[in-house]
């Protein structure tokens, strides 16, 4: 456990060499999420590898009050030096995770040696046009959440939902440095498996991002859903394998 402004945070480690994989969870999961996908890149790269639960998840404590990416930022990078961890980081990150490692790449670049990006958010989405769409598809499962709002699940995608559209906007203008080298996966149902036009606004922004830096590598996920993770952890793992590969 690791504290920060207060509250505690639960890492996990598996100890290896000086290099570290970090994998961090989408919205509503928690370290769980990978507890197949960690021993075998450890195994397979020798590096430590690092999960955790984002505030209000798995062990983690409770922080009241709308998410904010900047405190979840603060909580990985607070949680990573405690644990000695201040560089050569090969980060994993997926769907709302994307957009702690847009935060974490612009603000320390230094600490990542390279990220894989899993069906993860990008700012490139996040448009004008876009964000008020996203508000009005997501109110239904917002407005069921607020039925049970101690569920950790439950209670994520409500403080998610405070302030979505003002914090998205913001999301929308950070920059990935073009120093770290990241694989973009994208599944082939995306998030919006019911809305072509959104589905393909998605694929848009991955490809847009990619397009940015020749050190980017644009991957689909074919046959999977957005739980990429679950659907085909053995495409995560390779992606992990080469970046880290190529970094070392």
């Amino acid at each position: 456990m690791v504290d920060n402004g207060g509250h505690r945070l639960a890492f996990y480690v598996t100890q290896g060499s000086g290099s570290t994989i970090v994998l961090d969870s989408g919205g509503g999961e928690y370290s769980s999420q990978w507890k197949d996908i960690a021993p075998k890149i450890h195994a397979a790269t020798g590096a430590t590898v690092i999960t955790y639960d984002r505030a209000g998840l798995g062990e983690s404590d409770v922080v009241p009050g709308a998410w904010r990416v900047e405190n979840a930022v603060s909580d990985l990078t607070a949680g990573l030096k405690q644990l000695g961890v201040t560089k050569d980081v090969t980060l994993v990150s997926h769907s709302q995770a994307g957009e702690i490692a847009n935060n974490l790449a612009q603000d320390n670049p230094e600490m990542l040696s390279g990220a894989v990006l899993v069906d993860a958010n990008l700012p490139q989405f996040f448009t004008d046009e876009q964000i008020p769409r996203l508000v009005a598809a997501g109110q239904p499962d917002v407005d069921a959440a607020k039925k049970d709002p101690e569920k950790p699940a439950n209670r994520q995608l409500i403080s998610t939902a405070e302030g979505f559209a003002a914090a998205h906007q913001t999301f929308h203008t950070v920059k990935w440095p073009a120093s770290v080298p990241a694989t973009v996966m994208v599944s082939e149902k995306t998030p919006f498996a019911g809305s072509p036009e959104d589905a393909q606004r998605w694929r848009d922004a991955a490809a847009s991002f990619v397009k940015e830096a020749p050190n980017r590598t644009l991957v689909t996920a074919e046959g999977t859903s957005h739980e990429i993770p679950t659907d085909r952890p053995d495409l995560v793992i390779k992606a992990v394998e080469d970046m880290f590969a190529a970094q070392h």
